[in-house]
């Protein structure tokens, strides 16, 4: 009798059971909802903060070293790669001896020897290495804007894959790059692209040279 009176009663426990699951699902859901807007607001804020391009090299400026008065180019006493010191002699032209002002690397001399030079030819040029700096080539429309001088900036270099450089917004050049127009195809217009100079410790990184490509990420203040 005792067994029969407990089969006749409502079983409540599986309904309850699918009610407890079905409520924690949508609790489950809810926490989901909330932590993806959370990282999406952290992510939109992330990319909103910075600016970035992967077009972008470490560069310095070219050294000119021509004659002062035209000649005949009697010898160069460098090639391309050498490390020179200030006040070296590195060409003569007539009886004129050609020599560096400052310390630097050799990157190109006029193979001419025995022809006429004029002051406007570059019979040697030179960079100095304590000027080299990351230059981001930015289109005008891509957060130029927004770049200023003193902003943090973390670069990396093809050359040397997952290492992460340091430095700052050094120059923002006032005009735009010569020649570098990009056509924008939704508004059928021309994009002019500015240069951003970074600035960082040389001496901490000896392993960046001139020509290497450059990834930068600016992030703003």
């Amino acid at each position: 009798m005792e067994n029969q009176k407990t089969d006749s009663q409502p079983k409540k426990t599986p309904i309850l059971t699918r009610l407890a699951r079905s409520k924690a699902a949508r609790i489950i859901g809810v926490v989901i909802l909330i932590v993806l807007a959370i990282v999406g607001a952290i992510i939109l804020k992330t990319l909103n903060s910075r600016v970035y391009t992967d077009q972008a090299d470490i560069e310095a400026p070219t050294i000119t070293l021509s004659p002062t008065t035209p000649g005949v180019l009697q010898k160069i006493f460098v090639n391309v790669g050498d490390h020179v010191n200030a006040d070296t002699p590195v060409a003569q032209v007539g009886n004129q001896l050609i020599q560096t002002q400052v310390a630097g690397i050799i990157t190109s001399t006029k193979n001419s020897i025995g022809q006429n030079v004029s002051p406007s030819d570059a019979i040697v040029t030179m960079i100095d290495p304590t000027t080299l700096r990351a230059v981001a080539h930015l289109d005008e429309d891509k957060g130029l804007s927004s770049v200023q001088v003193g902003e943090h900036v973390v670069f990396t270099v093809d050359a040397f894959a997952g290492k992460q450089y340091q430095g700052i917004v050094d120059e923002i050049s006032p005009t735009a790059r010569q020649g570098d127009v990009v056509f924008n195809i939704s508004d059928a217009r021309e994009t002019q692209e500015f240069d951003v100079k970074i600035r960082f410790d040389v001496t901490a990184y000896p392993e960046l040279t001139n020509g290497m490509s450059a990834k930068v990420w600016i992030y703003k203040n």
